[in-house]
């Protein structure tokens, strides 16, 4: 929530964008997030000139041609936007294009929530700076919350500008980057003020039927699921489990030092309950130790779950439309239509068998 355009950019109109975009944040917030936007959008070259000329580098050249293909099937097969988004590439010289800072209460799983006119309210806040998150990750902790700061390698402006592939993206493998290009898309032609589970779990649905169908017109098989997804599944099954018993935690009439008490108790037990299905389960595979074992609190739980919960409610409502993309898209937009309680209900009843 998670899980920025050319010409205009010289006549000034993405400023306004911005501004749009960061409503009514500090100055210094400001300042950061527009400098930021306007570094990315000046380092922005189109991916079909350096794809012709020899002397660039030849991986990077090969790897970009690639995407552009994905980029093709995006438009032609699955009706994601037609634009220039993901047409340009960005060379931003770090391993992320911004850090995110969620914070929540010491008793609390409910984010900190920040809102701006167009995107609506998310439960973090971007920052181009890695330095300057920590800052505000600094500020949060002195006022008694629990902070989680994590680097983001892309993100989507929903159309407001044409987003580059980023640098920051190309350490992935050439399907990883095909599935971002589908998903960060699917926000662009669709997106729902104030609700980034609906807004994620859609995206996602669409990355990955869009990825099965991208590998089935390469004449590739469908991808099986690999040992590391299914122990991500397995790990991410254990956090949620956590967060429930924390949430029913909260939710008691305890005092403060009983309840941090049992707080550090249940982050012992996720950690007990990991290291025993890695043990048993997993061979001792050790690849989410530095997860687990780093400093837990509330704030580092809140964005697992986040980008799948409803998936299973639009691989249905997918299956309702026989497969078609423009059927489906045209119910997503009407479910999106709905109050956010009818909205959800809707969702239930697609999840049920």
């Amino acid at each position: 929530m998670n899980r920025l355009k050319t010409t205009w950019f010289r006549r000034g109109v993405p400023m306004l964008a911005i501004l749009l975009l960061s409503g009514c944040s500090s100055l210094s917030y400001y300042t950061q997030l527009a400098s930021g936007q306007l570094a990315l959008l000046r380092a922005r070259e189109p991916v079909s000139d350096i794809i012709a000329d020899p002397q660039r580098d030849p991986k990077l050249r090969d790897r970009l041609l690639k995407s552009q293909q994905a980029r093709a099937f995006a438009s032609q097969h699955l009706h994601l936007p037609d634009n220039q988004s993901y047409r340009l590439f960005a060379d931003i010289h770090r391993p992320y294009v911004v850090w995110n800072v969620f914070a929540t209460g010491e008793f609390s799983l409910d984010p900190v929530t920040h809102c701006f006119p167009i995107a609506g309210c998310v439960a973090y806040r971007g920052y181009y700076d890695q330095n300057a998150a920590r800052g505000e990750a600094a500020l949060q902790k002195l006022d008694g919350k629990d902070v989680y700061v994590s680097g983001v390698e892309a993100y989507s402006t929903l159309g407001w500008f044409n987003d580059p592939i980023i640098s920051s993206m190309m350490n992935w493998g050439d399907e990883r980057l095909a599935t971002l290009i589908f998903h960060e898309l699917a926000h662009q032609r669709f997106y729902v003020k104030d609700d980034s589970e609906f807004n994620e779990s859609y995206a996602t649905f669409v990355e990955e039927e869009g990825t099965r169908q991208w590998r089935a017109a390469r004449g590739l098989p469908p991808e099986t699921a690999s040992s590391e997804t299914q122990r991500r599944d397995q790990l991410t099954q254990l956090v949620l489990n956590t967060r429930d018993r924390l949430k029913a935690l909260y939710a008691e009439p305890l005092g403060a030092d009983v309840m941090r008490q049992r707080k550090t108790a249940e982050f012992e037990r996720l950690r007990s309950e990991y290291r025993q299905m890695r043990d048993s389960q997993w061979g001792g595979d050790k690849r989410f130790d530095a997860w687990v074992y780093a400093p837990m609190n509330n704030a580092r739980l809140l964005p697992i779950g986040l980008y799948d919960q409803w998936v299973p409610s639009f691989e249905a409502l997918f299956r309702q439309v026989n497969g078609d993309w423009v059927a489906f898209f045209a119910a997503v937009e009407k479910m999106g239509a709905l109050p956010k309680e009818e909205r959800k209900a809707a969702l239930e009843r697609l999840a049920k068998p």
